[in-house]
């Protein structure tokens, strides 16, 4: 099917912003993205012109609320005053396209815990393994296989060498950990979207291997909530080096977690190419 999407949306700029790790470009800016136990494969036609490989009916109950699609990222740009904040101004049109996915907590809180020191390649071959190992095989609309993202069970009752094959390495204790906490009922995620931020992260970073950057990650990226701020290296970086006065949470809320996207990949994008000129 073909659908017209007049907001932001540039595949290439989401797959590479270190929010989901199952999007893989098979073709020149066509893409293969699976979330949970699903498969889509998506293609920019040409401005704001994109074909699904999917349903109507799938794309309106699944993806268009996977893209979040209901939420205006222009109106969330124009936010941004010039004047009084060129950076992110810069790094907002630089980056235009990018969109928070509504990702499935769950798949976030094992990915994110899987993340740490770890680079986006290690993370995505990670990420795939374990779903080789331990996911649902299921088949594509062209009739090839991949695997589903692994349940909470299914996980809870893997073993040390399935997870260290996937390269867990010493994360392997608090991904089963996470797994058996989700699987008994202890955690439970979905309930968390609706409470505020500050009480979802005492939750999550109550789990063994959760910090707060972790915790952070699933909240904005698995939650949704668009105020959570991550914080690692770059972003460190960005706060010490453009906000020597302190960054304006308060004015920007409650699309921080927004902001904070759009600054993170410029500013990797930019310091990449000062280092190699």
């Amino acid at each position: 099917m073909q659908v017209r999407i007049e907001d932001d949306l540039d595949l290439k700029k989401i797959s590479a912003s270190g929010q989901c790790f199952r999007w893989t470009e098979i073709s020149p800016g066509k893409y293969q993205i699976i979330a949970q136990d699903k498969c889509l494969r998506i293609k920019a036609l040409r401005e704001k012109l994109f074909e699904l490989d999917c349903s109507e009916e799938e794309y309106n109950g699944f993806w268009f609320n996977y893209l979040d699609l209901g939420e205006s990222y222009e109106w969330i740009r124009r936010r941004i005053n010039r004047e009084k904040d060129e950076f992110l101004f810069l790094a907002a049109e630089y980056e235009k396209g990018i969109r928070i996915l509504r990702q499935n907590p769950w798949e976030m809180l094992i990915t994110f815990i899987i993340s740490q020191n770890k680079n986006i390649p290690a993370i995505r071959r990670s990420v795939e393994k374990l779903a080789e190992t331990c996911g649902q095989e299921m088949t594509n609309e062209a009739g090839e296989r991949y695997f589903a993202f692994p349940t909470p069970d299914a996980l809870a009752g893997s073993r040390d060498e399935q997870l260290k094959q996937c390269g867990l390495g010493y994360r392997c204790s608090y991904v089963r950990d996470a797994a058996q906490a989700v699987a008994d009922g202890c955690l439970d995620l979905p309930s968390l979207k609706e409470l505020d931020e500050e009480t979802a992260m005492t939750t999550l970073t109550g789990l063994s291997g959760v910090g707060k950057k972790v915790a952070s990650c699933v909240s904005l990226f698995g939650l949704h909530h668009l105020n959570s701020f991550p914080i690692d290296v770059w972003i460190k970086r960005i706060l010490d080096e453009q906000y020597p006065n302190g960054y304006p949470f308060e004015d920007y809320s409650p699309y921080n977690g927004v902001y904070q996207q759009y600054m993170f990949d410029y500013y990797r994008k930019i310091s990449i190419r000062s280092d190699t000129e």
